[in-house]
């Protein structure tokens, strides 16, 4: 015999199993509200200890190269210039000719001068013969003192008129070999000022014709300046024993050019000025440096790096393990309980491998942060990784309660009418 509920009565069952499949819902929630997630693991970061390295702080000033010797070629005769034999700009050896002038009215003047010279020896000649025979004749009473006196001063007249006429035909050969203009050390020499053909000035006029300058390259001088403050510290530390920039020093220093970004060309000081500049306030120094390829040329600009100090033991970390806080510098220290810490440091010049030295603040056995600063903060745990190691194996998952949304829950009776 079947039992038949009223409609009523089936629907409020049906009503009262929904409402307890919600409640059970809804404690299942709470039940993982009240248990909660696990807090995030500490940030792992990388962390190492300073470098220990030997430094020599640096001082750097901007200059120019100038040439070790520097030759202005002009004529040494007058005459029209007969031709070149160089190019423009090319490099030429101590002999090189260079220019020729008209070589044909001082060939002249040489064979003018061969010819009064021998007329002088020959005047001499007589003149000396004439005088041996006086001496004869004066002696046996045939001619006066007066005569003979006449004849020595010709003979002496003679010997001075062949002294000048040597010294005549010395210059002119000197002039004939001045038509002939060769360069007098090796070097670079520029372009020709003036064109065959032209008449050029020389000898003893106020402004002889220039002609072409030449430049030595290798070796070549930089020159650059700087403030009487570091004057001094270079002097008061060469006093010491300490050479570092001082006169005579020779002190190896380094250069870059203004496309390059390490100083890798290395010289030497070999000169500092006597006076300091009273209008600026600078005093002169230079350096010399080997040019075996002519890449420096007079004139360019450079950037020499000077030794400012003795060389000293200093701790050295990374510049991108540094942060700024105002006009303070600090970098993030991990400690024995792997409590993050800020640490405010002094710091020193760069160094090569972005670098930087610290000058006080920091300790050697202070482990920094060098990655993952953005992850770490002051008085926060941190995991360190030390810098090289390998990374630590990532922890397995937690188990949590899963809730099936698909789960079906059991369909509310039909009645059965």
């Amino acid at each position: 015999m079947k039992l038949r509920l009223p409609p009523a009565s089936a629907q409020t069952i049906r009503v009262v199993m929904i409402l307890a499949f919600a409640t059970l819902g809804a404690s299942c929630g709470q039940g993982q509200k009240q248990g909660g997630a696990p807090p995030p693991p500490p940030p792992t970061v990388t962390v190492a200890t300073p470098i220990k390295r030997t430094v020599s702080d640096f001082d750097e000033y901007v200059g120019r190269f100038v040439p070790v010797d520097s030759v202005e070629v002009r004529a040494r005769v007058s005459g029209y210039l007969d031709s070149v034999h160089f190019k423009d700009g090319q490099m030429v050896k101590k002999g090189d000719l260079l220019f020729t002038i008209d070589k044909r009215p001082f060939e002249y003047t040489l064979e003018q001068a061969r010819a009064n010279l021998a007329t002088a020896k020959s005047n001499l000649a007589y003149a000396k013969s004439d005088l041996e025979r006086g001496q004869t004749l004066v002696t046996a009473k045939t001619i006066t003192e007066q005569i003979f006196e006449q004849r020595a001063q010709a003979f002496r007249n003679a010997q001075a008129s062949v002294s000048g006429m040597e010294a005549a035909l010395r210059q002119a050969e000197l002039d004939l070999q001045f038509t002939e203009l060769r360069a007098p050390m090796d070097g670079r020499i520029g372009d020709r000022r003036v064109s065959p053909g032209n008449l050029v000035a020389g000898g003893t006029v106020p402004t002889p014709t220039l002609l072409a300058t030449i430049v030595s390259t290798d070796p070549i001088h930089f020159e650059f300046t700087f403030d009487e403050a570091s004057y001094l510290r270079y002097e008061r530390l060469a006093k010491k024993g300490r050479d570092v920039a001082s006169r005579g020093a020779g002190v190896q220093v380094a250069l870059k050019l203004i496309d390059e970004k390490d100083f890798k060309h290395e010289g030497r000081m070999d000169f500092v000025n006597n006076v300091i500049d009273s209008t600026t306030g600078t005093i002169r120094a230079r350096a010399v440096f080997d040019n075996p390829n002519g890449v420096f040329t007079p004139g360019m600009f450079g950037r020499v790096r000077v030794p400012a100090s003795p060389p000293y033991e200093a701790l050295l970390v990374p510049d991108a393990a540094i942060g700024s806080e105002q006009t303070r510098k600090y970098v993030l220290v991990v400690g024995p309980d792997n409590k993050v810490a800020e640490r405010f440091v002094t710091l020193g010049q760069a160094r090569p491998g972005n670098l930087r030295v610290i000058k006080s603040g920091l300790k050697p056995d202070d482990r920094i942060i060098v990655e993952g600063l953005m992850r770490a903060r002051a008085g926060q745990k941190v995991t360190p990784q030390e810098k090289g190691a390998k990374p630590a194996a990532p922890a397995k998952p937690t188990a949590s309660v899963k809730t099936d949304a698909s789960a079906k829950t059991d369909p509310a009776p039909s009645t059965s009418k």
